[in-house]
């Protein structure tokens, strides 16, 4: 029974089809997944996302499967800090306000499932070369500045609809922890965790819970203490899995679109590490899902 903290349906649907969608969720029913997110990363994108799920799932012949799985999967709405949504980030958390409102109130099948804001936060990972085009050169200042703001403006709101926080954070720990000091509300997921161990104590110290992706398995040889070290040090009820699908296919699936289906490889890898059998890493997992998101039994 897995638990997949952060998926992005849509993004495979639309590189493939819905009848692509359908079929993994079908295999995710299969496979008895227990809580499954889609995420969010555009001001906009709340109401589509949910149409599509909705659609791929509506799609399945067999009505027990649908409704295990309406009441597994799950959506953020969040806004991912690319320069366009920094610099027009009143208007940007203007429209997620009303998504969210507009998606609470339709008739989707989900439309009681929304169960985070984000993803947001920071990155200052230059990679011009890469799928987010991220140059150090755009950003000045001012945008840097931004960049922190329309985070503390998601936690914010986080906040004041009592839901937990989906962090995005890559090579900015520093700016990461000063908005968290700022906005003062400390629930959510350090999502694909990518520091140290004492970045790490940091975060868990503040309250947050880490999730480990794909990414865990390419660690090489010579880091490998480190991070067995860092696994093991993070409390049971702290740690959750995740695929971050299409991205980060982790070993023996890397180089590969990724889906939730790949979620086994990494809770084989992780529970070897910490030394416990998938089965119990599984639960824990599950236990950590149903108390951060405050589900029912």
């Amino acid at each position: 029974m897995f638990s997949d903290t952060h998926f992005h349906f849509q993004n495979l649907v639309e590189s493939n089809s819905e009848e692509y969608g359908t079929s993994i969720l079908e295999q995710m029913a299969d496979n008895r997944i227990y809580f499954g997110m889609d995420i969010g990363t555009r001001c906009f994108d709340l109401m589509d996302r949910a149409e599509t799920l909705e659609n791929c799932m509506n799609a399945l012949p067999d009505v027990n499967m649908k409704s295990k799985l309406k009441k597994s999967l799950f959506l953020s709405a969040g806004i991912w800090p690319d320069p366009d949504s920094i610099r027009e980030r009143e208007s940007c958390m203007e429209t997620l306000r009303e998504s969210i409102e507009e998606f609470q109130e339709s008739s989707s099948a989900f439309s009681g499932h929304l169960a985070a804001i984000g993803e947001g936060g920071i990155d200052h990972h230059w990679n011009p070369e890469g799928p987010d085009g991220r140059c150090e050169s755009d950003f000045d200042a001012k945008l840097l500045s931004g960049e922190k703001e329309l985070f503390e403006m998601q936690l914010d709101l986080a906040k004041e609809l009592d839901l937990p926080f989906i962090v995005h954070s890559r090579d900015g720990f520093k700016d990461t922890i000063e908005v968290m000091r700022a906005a003062n509300y400390n629930r959510g997921i350090i999502h694909c965790f990518s520091y140290g161990l004492n970045e790490a104590k940091a975060f868990l110290d503040m309250g947050w819970y880490l999730a480990f992706g794909g990414a865990t398995t390419y660690t090489k040889k010579a880091k490998m203490d480190e991070l067995v070290e860092l696994l093991r040090y993070v409390p049971k009820d702290r740690i959750l899995l995740e695929t971050d699908a299409p991205y980060l296919a982790p070993v023996p699936m890397r180089g590969s679109e990724n889906t939730p289906l790949f979620i086994k490889y990494t809770y084989e890898f992780i529970a070897e590490k910490i030394g416990m059998s998938i089965d119990k890493l599984n639960k824990t997992v599950d236990e950590n899902c149903m108390e951060l998101f405050r589900l029912k039994k």
